[in-house]
């Protein structure tokens, strides 16, 4: 969704979605019992994994997770240095460096038809109420970007935003990246409460 101005004036550009990679990504890490990021909580309804490994074996997992929610959160920001490959069992959705990360591509493997299920699932969920609410999408942002404005007495500067829509089991938004936030479902479809938590957000960007 794009707000535009006149001629030359600033514009603002957020982009809405519950993306497949970041729901599984999401899973996996719940599946995985990978801490990071510690402040984002568990997806509803996956039961946590109890951790039986090592601190050194856990140590690399996080580490190599850690790079590959980056470049799922955000690709063109954290290009990776060597080559991708697809990870067996997840299509298109799931590719990771083809060095430094063989721990990780193996703890996925066995995890393909479940989590590729949970994150079609929700995102054709999201699609759905989505699609009920066409033009509340692009209100919801307009207006609190308006109200900044009032505010401060100035245009909104030009900013862009991604929002991930995620099924978390606490209210809240949280920064996943330099231009990501990540929103609860339930939250996002609370008008008023929506508005009050992007506030602060776009106060930050524009």
């Amino acid at each position: 969704m794009t707000g535009m101005g006149g001629a030359g004036a600033p514009e603002w550009l957020i982009r809405e979605d519950a993306g497949q990679p970041v729901l599984l990504a999401l899973y996996l890490r719940q599946v995985l019992g990978i801490r990071s990021p510690e402040e984002l909580p568990h997806l509803r309804g996956i039961a946590p994994r109890a951790n039986d490994r090592s601190e050194e074996a856990q140590a690399a997992l996080e580490r190599q997770w850690r790079e590959y929610w980056a470049m799922t959160v955000e690709p063109q920001a954290h290009p990776s240095p060597v080559p991708l490959e697809l990870v067996d069992g997840f299509d298109m959705m799931l590719a990771l460096p083809v060095e430094g990360c063989d721990e990780l591509r193996h703890a996925f493997v066995p995890h393909a038809r479940e989590a590729m299920a949970f994150a079609q699932s929700a995102a054709e969920r999201y699609r759905r109420e989505a699609s009920h609410s066409t033009g509340t999408v692009y209100r919801a942002y307009a207006g609190a970007i308006a109200e900044h404005e009032r505010q401060v007495g100035r245009r909104a500067h030009s900013f862009e935003l991604n929002v991930q829509v995620l099924p978390l089991t606490q209210r809240g938004v949280w920064w996943i990246g330099s231009l990501t936030i990540a929103v609860t479902d339930g939250l996002r479809g609370d008008v008023a409460a929506f508005d009050a938590a992007i506030h602060p957000i776009i106060a930050e960007l524009a």
